[in-house]
């Protein structure tokens, strides 16, 4: 290839993209128009079905060669920039900033969204339910150590909603401030990735003591105090912290899923592929929890999950958390849900959402 040609194709690719840069600065003038249309008739601004209608349009109507998983990538930046446009778009996570939740709101909701760290699960809930942020990011359950139950047990005080969820491969990264793992005297971490990567540890640093902390960017941060300390954290928290890698993705299980809920006021509109999360209290009588299940399996609606947690105020008495598959709206759902009642003391609808990818 001669210099001319490459000078050429440089120029090509430069002409594409003012095009482009044209063509979202069209995109926004839209997208504010949307906004103000909104505001006139009070409707939320962040619409999960939206964005995943057009993340799926887009994936089909790729032709190639740029890559369909890079279309998401791409779309969640260009969507989380025009949300900016309409208003600040503040979202409150389980912080400090390098942890897994953060991480996953950063998929959710883009780079240009104003995530806000809080200490606590409860504060989250607080956050939102005050308005101070219309929505929070909060883990519920991880493939391989199950619920959490902080999180299932706000939902018993708390009259917000589940908005979305977001599933995020989790992989942990061991690092450390010189990136030797001769220099780990200790490794600190939450304890849920101590316990995912329990094996690794046992067999590569038998002697070493393991050391629980609140969370994961906390670990990173004791670890980039104090060259003897060894995190395990996310990739991203190396980043952050300035941390060197001693080990990546050293988790036991390499198929390892957090699922997070974006919680918010309001119950999002039909997407096509939904859950509806369900939380109730029976009343004890004999036979009691297959009439519970019946409902559902004589209507053939699919439950993708049943949980229970003991009520905090009565001994021996539990709430039930149930997922299913669909919109509460939808008629089959609305009467199975509705038949259910007669037997519970309490139910209430968690919310109806777009199921993750």
């Amino acid at each position: 290839m001669t210099a001319d040609n490459l000078s050429a194709l440089r120029q090509a690719i430069d002409d594409i993209d003012d095009h482009i840069l044209d063509l979202l600065n069209q995109r926004a003038s839209v997208v504010v128009e949307v906004g103000k249309a909104k505001a006139g008739q009070s409707k939320d601004f962040y619409v999960p079905s939206r964005e995943r209608a057009i993340y799926e349009r887009l994936t089909a109507a790729n032709p190639g060669p740029f890559p369909s998983e890079a279309i998401r990538k791409v779309f969640r930046e260009i969507i989380s920039a025009s949300l900016s446009l309409e208003q600040p778009m503040k979202v409150a996570f389980l912080g400090p900033q390098g942890t897994f939740t953060h991480a996953a709101a950063m998929q959710q909701f883009g780079f240009s969204a104003q995530l806000m760290p809080q200490k606590s699960i409860p504060a989250i809930f607080e956050e939102v339910a005050r308005g101070r942020a219309p929505y929070g990011v909060v883990p519920v359950e991880n493939s391989t150590e199950g619920v959490v139950s902080h999180t299932l047990d706000m939902f018993m005080e708390s009259e917000l909603k589940i908005n979305a969820e977001i599933m995020l491969g989790i992989s942990h990264f061991l690092m450390s401030r010189s990136g030797r793992m001769t220099d780990i005297k200790k490794v600190v971490s939450h304890p849920q990735p101590l316990a995912q990567c329990r094996k690794w540890l046992e067999e590569n640093l038998p002697d070493v003591p393991l050391v629980d902390v609140g969370s994961t960017a906390l670990a990173a941060q004791m670890a980039l105090e104090d060259e003897s300390f060894g995190a395990i954290a996310s990739e991203m928290a190396a980043t952050l912290y300035g941390l060197q890698v001693v080990k990546e993705r050293i988790e036991d299980n390499p198929n390892n899923f957090t699922r997070f809920l974006v919680i918010g006021t309001n119950t999002p509109e039909r997407s096509g592929r939904d859950k509806t999360s369900l939380m109730f209290n029976i009343k004890d009588q004999p036979g009691i929890l297959y009439r519970m299940l019946e409902p559902f399996s004589k209507r053939e609606i699919n439950l993708s999950k049943i949980e229970s947690r003991p009520m905090k105020k009565k001994a021996w008495e539990y709430i039930f958390f149930l997922d299913i598959e669909g919109h509460i709206d939808d008629e089959p759902i609305t009467a199975a849900v509705t038949e259910l009642r007669d037997y519970c003391q309490f139910l209430k609808v968690l919310g109806s959402y777009p199921r993750a990818r």
